[in-house]
């Protein structure tokens, strides 16, 4: 690294300051470190540093928003807020880099060796008072990869292909992306593969003539001319059948297009992205996708992280939805710790959809303003949810845990906590399969292996008539 660059760290921290320092300060000729707006203002006035590192959250404002550079002089911005808007707002400045705290000093060195070398060029595309979280809740590291990406795409019209799970939010980083990009002020369109008739795949993505097919009794505008100077969102783009991949992979190399039955010729003027929760090279591998149309969709890829790989967000996303289901009316609610704990031990298996699901769930059904354990393991277990629901005998074990629990707290008398068990398991045993066989006691015997005499006489000792079990 060339000896006569000055960097310029602004760093209310002392401890962050000398750390930072310690790491550059062989990193060019001169590293000068304060900590306010109002000393950074005083310093830039009498020098031009060749890279600025900044925090954001400084003793007398906002480091990003005060901060005006001139051309050319790269910035990386550091910060502890960790969201999308200081991502975004980072970019709107003409930032190089942006590193959420705390970062990784390798990561720190080779970003300042990097644009020490190549300086930044200002970015146009983001108006930083414009930039909010648009739906995106969370700090962890893989949530902080995604917005330096969506911040990085603010500037250029790029085809984006997201992948990750079913229910990771792709079609919300899609938004994202739409409504920081170049073409926010255009129409977001979104289709979705999976759920369209192979036969119609064409005329919705690039509309009918009248008379092109039986039933097109009018002409129909398809999502490339509805998206027009805006984006297209393509969901499950996994899905879709190889004949219209082909049609697809000219549109986009030649950004023209032309309706079914129509031999006019038509700009596609909109930003692609595409989505899918599939393994596109083992698609692409297997023939099922076409290689030339991955490449072409696969330009800057986002992947989104699991619920389950970003367990630290889950309290911050049930808040988020609490709110939003306040919003629209649901009830407000909060979580006592041993739920929120519950929660956040749940591997999620439908991710953050999942968890929106289960949060309004809760608000419509649990009883008191507190949300505890037992209504999150009634909701979860008894609702159905996949891959994460306890087994029946699993819910047994749990119910009986709870009302030991409930028991021990009480005065319940001592001695007492099997035989009282016994006759409740016993009883709804009993009253079930009854039921089931409709008060046939000799039947009834027969499915609980016991003696029919025996059955009646629990029968008298439980109460339980076995003509309205």
């Amino acid at each position: 690294m060339s000896n006569h660059k000055t960097i310029l760290l602004v760093e209310d921290d002392p401890a962050i300051a000398m750390i930072i320092r310690e790491t550059l300060v062989g990193e060019c000729g001169h590293f000068a470190s304060v900590g306010s707006i109002a000393e950074r203002n005083a310093w830039l006035k009498d020098h031009r540093p060749d890279l600025i590192i900044t925090d954001v959250v400084l003793p007398d404002g906002d480091g990003i928003d005060s901060l005006r550079v001139d051309v050319g002089t790269p910035v990386i911005v550091l910060s502890a807020q960790n969201t999308l808007d200081t991502a975004v707002r980072a970019t709107g400045i003409g930032s190089y880099d942006y590193l959420p705290k705390p970062f990784d000093l390798d990561e720190l060195t080779a970003s300042v060796r990097a644009a020490l070398q190549r300086p930044a060029e200002p970015m146009t595309g983001t108006d930083p008072a414009q930039a909010d979280s648009h739906g995106l809740v969370g700090r962890a590291p893989a949530m902080q990869a995604v917005y330096r990406t969506i911040a990085r795409l603010a500037s250029n019209d790029l085809a984006v292909l997201i992948l990750g799970e079913s229910g990771t939010g792709k079609e919300v980083v899609a938004r994202a992306i739409h409504a920081t990009g170049l073409r926010r002020a255009g129409p977001f369109v979104a289709i979705n593969m999976a759920a369209i008739p192979r036969e119609l795949i064409e005329a919705e993505l690039f509309g009918h003539e009248k008379g092109a097919f039986t039933g097109a009794h009018s002409r129909n505008a398809g999502r490339f001319e509805q998206a027009a100077g805006g984006t297209l969102f393509l969901d499950e783009i996994g899905d879709m059948p190889l004949e219209a991949q082909t049609r697809l992979l000219r549109v986009l190399q030649s950004n023209e297009y032309s309706t079914v039955g129509g031999n006019q010729a038509l700009r596609a003027d909109v930003r692609v992205i595409a989505a899918t929760h599939r393994d596109m090279r083992t698609l692409v591998a297997d023939g099922r996708f076409r290689e030339d149309l991955f490449y072409r969709l696969n330009v800057i890829p986002v992947t989104l992280p699991p619920l389950r790989d970003r367990r630290s967000d889950i309290a911050a996303l049930v808040r988020h939805f609490v709110d939003a289901g306040r919003a629209s009316g649901l009830p407000d609610r909060q979580f006592a710790p041993a739920a929120m704990q519950w929660l956040e031990r749940y591997d999620w298996p439908g991710n953050v959809r999942e968890l929106g699901n289960v949060v309004q769930r809760l608000a419509v059904l649990s009883r008191d303003t507190v949300v505890t354990v037992r209504d999150v393991e009634t909701v979860l277990h008894y609702n159905g949810e996949g891959g994460g629901a306890a087994a029946p005998a699993d819910l047994i074990a749990r119910a009986v845990d709870d009302w030991v629990r409930e028991q021990m707290a009480s005065d319940a008398p001592e001695g007492e906590l099997h035989g009282q068990l016994e006759a409740i398991v016993e009883a709804a045993l009993f009253r079930r399969v009854l039921r089931d066989v409709r008060g046939n006691q000799l039947e009834a015997a027969r499915r609980l292996g016991i003696n029919r005499n025996t059955l009646r006489k629990r029968l008298g000792q439980l109460d339980i008539d076995p003509t309205h079990p």
